[in-house]
């Protein structure tokens, strides 16, 4: 009889995390098992689709918990606390997680709880990270049903979540060796830890040409495309990207652009610098483009600036293209980039650095080709999605007890 296993995803946006998720639907044996995906937004992928329809394109039955709005006066006993813990950053995040823990938290699990039971699940697999899926922790504290936590990313808890995780999950997939020692650090008990790194199909292949991408945004083909791909957050960064592209303009003589692929909240903010450093008609802001591999196929180096990641899926798919990467050195990025060989690593925030690392490829096209090729080989030989899938799946029997 097939595993009925209902998947929380507690995001607000399309992202990285989504696209392996659908990945792994994809592929996964749905002999053994039986998917229904709980979301709390349904979000939208670019203006043409959102992740209900993607799902149901695969089969798998879609359900949304929509949140409604927190009282008037939850919102101002969150106010209160703040002000009243100015002095301790601290305790102003419990003192707000404990309000949002009793007024949010709580009546999530309850809800949850009462679908697990209702469609007589057999395991709850959560598609974030400790903090953000808590609901579901206490949900399988209330139920009973196994629970796997499948973290997405490097996140920082606090001693309640952490104790949470230790009694009631079953196991933590972590996306890389830096997210599971992080955890561990924190407290995480070591045997509940299990590293599957994100993998990508050997066999993608750009939708449309380079030069088609390039002709789509004015780019020639002497110009060397510098670039990027992500949600327009602060954690990402890019405003550093944006700095050392003004100092790469002022040292170079060959003709540059940069592509910023994604949509979100800094995007005001990152235009506005855009205009301060007269860069505006070499810097392209896309918004989110739901065929990114055609867009980072285009470029010629491509620049991660994140101030923490899990395993970017987006340095993933700009090595299998063949592209030479520099990215910050933390977490997930420096176990997919090796510095030096397919790219380099830069300190978090250095634009000198930045600068210094994309202005040495600009001059020697031998070494950009060469550490492209060393990327894709690299991808090709640890990075394949047979063995990310074969990976949660054999977390799967374990806690299913296969």
């Amino acid at each position: 009889m097939k595993k009925k296993i209902l998947i929380l995803d507690t995001g607000k946006e399309w992202g990285g995390g989504t696209n392996s998720l659908l990945e792994l639907l994809k592929r996964i044996d749905k002999t053994r098992y039986s998917f229904t995906l709980l979301f709390y937004n349904n979000y939208k992928k670019g203006t043409d689709s959102d992740i209900r329809t993607e799902a149901e394109k695969l089969g798998v039955r879609f359900l949304l918990l929509e949140q409604e709005k927190q009282p008037v006066f939850v919102k101002i006993a969150k106010e209160l606390s703040r002000l009243t813990f100015f002095f301790s950053g601290q305790l102003k995040r419990y003192s707000v997680f404990f309000i949002d823990y009793h007024f949010r938290t709580k009546q999530n699990a309850e809800k949850i709880s009462e679908l697990l039971k209702n469609l007589r699940i057999d395991l709850l697999y959560m598609n974030n990270q400790p903090s953000s899926n808590l609901e579901g922790i206490i949900a399988a504290k209330i139920t009973g049903i196994p629970t796997i936590q499948h973290s997405r990313t490097e996140a920082t808890l606090n001693s309640f979540e952490v104790r949470a995780v230790n009694q009631w999950l079953k196991k933590m997939i972590c996306v890389s060796e830096g997210v599971k020692n992080s955890f561990i650090r924190q407290g995480v008990d070591k045997s509940k830890c299990a590293v599957v790194y994100n993998g990508i199909a050997i066999e993608t292949v750009p939708n449309a040409s380079r030069q088609d991408i390039r002709k789509t945004w004015g780019i020639a083909d002497k110009d060397i495309l510098i670039g990027t791909v992500g949600s327009l957050i602060k954690r990402k960064r890019f405003r550093d990207l944006i700095e050392a592209f003004s100092v790469i303009t002022k040292k170079t003589e060959h003709p540059v652009k940069c592509m910023i692929i994604g949509k979100g909240p800094e995007k005001e903010n990152l235009m506005t610098k855009v205009k301060e450093r007269n860069l505006d008609s070499s810097i392209i802001f896309t918004d989110f483009q739901s065929d990114a591999i055609s867009h980072i196929n285009a470029l010629d180096i491509f620049v991660l600036t994140s101030k923490s990641e899990g395993l970017p899926r987006v340095i993933l798919e700009a090595m299998l293209m063949g592209k030479p990467v520099i990215a910050s050195n933390v977490t997930g990025c420096n176990e997919l980039v090796i510095d030096g060989e397919t790219g380099f690593l830069v300190p978090v925030g250095k634009t000198g650095a930045i600068a210094a690392a994309v202005l040495g490829l600009i001059e020697n096209p031998a070494l950009r080709k060469q550490m492209g090729e060393n990327a894709k080989e690299r991808i090709i030989r640890n990075f394949s999605i047979e063995r990310y899938v074969s990976g949660v799946e054999k977390v799967f029997e374990e806690v299913l007890g296969h």
